[in-house]
């Protein structure tokens, strides 16, 4: 068939107009199609790995002298050849701390900031020595996989893997300040209540650590006199525009005394630090505080996920509530309470200034109690193995609870109860949404012994 003209006769602005209606009507052709056929079958989507060990750093600051008695709190943690970070001494190490360990972090001797000091008569240069050292790892550490960069003291414990876990629900590239509050009211009052403790640690996005350590001189001149090295931190991130992201899993502990009250109701968070632990007493009775570091971290290297995160169960044949926190301890109640009233700490430790007035803490607590229905029987972690059906941990008595039985109890009597096995399964935690349930599957010993599992909670169900 003839056309009734000729393409070539066509001027050049009809040409164009042809050309576009021909690639406009190719076009809507294409976009009609499947997805599956937009795509070239040698298209492969960029997939970003998890974030694992190699993508955080950590950045701790320490003293020599300190670290002859606190190297074995960073030792119970760090993993050498895996974990990657600097610890930043104010000088170089001397006496039995050479040859240096293995087992510890890598060392450097923090950079001398004498003239700087003079120039801005700084109030506290140990404090801006510390901020100082978030610019020094992030000079120390720069390369492309990095993501996150985390801040310490030299005896600061982290949970390393439940860490990672919680970062990798964030989107690294964004700028992101992590932190704990204080436990005790007044420190945050008289600090801040939007700072990161450092002791308990703070994480920063590492596209925030390193547009702080761009503007870090600027930043030290201008709050040369504040006196806290967390406050200068705080500020010097909100002049750039960002504001803490807390989390409750940063424990700063400003407490005093028996912290066992407090381990034993942890929030429903991943635990991911734990400070401060020279100041109270040994978290594990008949221990030492370095053998109780031991023991802690027994269990959290068979199983972080779960690191004292509080499971509760009833053995209603018995009127009795047993409360789990696994890795740490087990409670036994001689009447059924819900888990709304088990979650609040027993109020076993003191307030950091021991002169305040209630309110003391960030959080409810329960007073300790000499009432037999109200009184926990305690039992303590003493050992994890891995068994066919997943983990088991066992707990012992404490002590005597020295009171007499609760009217409310059967004739099953807890006092004879020697230890307490708990079950829990093989994977890891993965989701906290919601706290584990467990129950109570056997009596084991002659009465001397209760069995517990735990188990995921079943949809709709109630724990009272």
């Amino acid at each position: 068939m003839a056309f009734p003209f000729s393409v070539l006769s066509l001027g050049a602005r009809n040409m164009c107009k042809l050309l576009f209606i021909f690639g406009l009507f190719t076009y809507l052709i294409f976009v009609s199609l499947p997805n599956d056929y937009n795509k070239s079958k040698f298209y492969v989507p960029v997939v970003e790995p998890r974030t694992n060990f190699n993508h955080v750093i950590f950045g701790l600051l320490g003293s020599e002298k300190a670290w002859h008695d606190r190297k074995h709190y960073i030792e119970s943690w760090w993993r050498p050849n895996v974990t990657r970070g600097v610890l930043y001494l104010d000088k170089a190490p001397t006496g039995d701390l050479m040859p240096w360990s293995d087992t510890s972090p890598p060392y450097r001797v923090s950079d001398d900031l004498t003239k700087f000091l003079q120039e801005t008569n700084a109030r506290a240069p140990i404090m801006i020595r510390m901020v100082h050292g978030i610019m020094e790892v992030v000079r120390e550490m720069c390369d492309a996989n990095l993501r996150w960069v985390v801040m310490g003291d030299d005896d600061s414990v982290f949970f390393v893997e439940n860490m990672i876990d919680v970062l990798g629900g964030f989107d690294h590239r964004k700028y992101y300040y992590l932190g704990g509050h204080s436990e005790f009211i007044m420190t945050n009052y008289w600090f801040s209540f939007n700072q990161g403790f450092g002791g308990a640690g703070f994480i920063l996005s590492y596209p925030l650590a390193k547009a702080l350590a761009n503007d870090m001189e600027s930043c030290l001149r201008r709050y040369a006199q504040l006196s806290s090295a967390d406050t200068i931190t705080m500020s010097c991130i909100a002049d750039i525009g960002v504001n803490l992201s807390p989390h409750k899993g940063i424990h700063q502990i400003d407490l005093r005394g028996d912290l066992s009250g407090f381990l034993s109701s942890h929030p429903k968070s991943p635990l991911l630090s734990l400070h401060h632990l020279h100041t109270v007493k040994p978290i594990f009775q008949g221990l030492d505080r370095h053998q109780s570091i031991r023991l802690l971290m027994e269990a959290a290297m068979t199983d972080q996920s779960r690191m004292l995160q509080q499971t509760i169960c009833y053995h209603k044949q018995s009127n009795w509530s047993l409360s789990i926190s696994w890795g740490y301890s087990a409670h036994i109640y001689e009447q059924i309470m819900p888990r709304s009233h088990l979650q609040k700490p027993l109020e076993t430790f003191k307030p950091w200034s021991v002169r305040s007035s209630r309110p003391l803490y960030m959080f409810n607590t329960r007073l300790s109690s000499n009432d037999s229905c109200h009184a926990p029987h305690v039992f303590i972690f003493e050992k994890v193995d891995k068994v066919s059906m997943g983990t088991l941990t066992t707990y012992t008595r404490a002590s005597p609870r020295g009171l007499p039985p609760c009217s409310l109890t059967s004739q099953y009597k807890p006092d004879l109860i020697s230890h307490i096995t708990v079950l829990s399964p093989p994977t890891k935690r993965k989701e906290m949404d919601r706290c584990e349930c467990c129950d109570v599957v056997g009596m084991g010993g002659s009465g001397t012994s209760v069995e517990v599992k735990l188990r995921e909670c079943g949809m709709n169900e109630v724990i009272a």
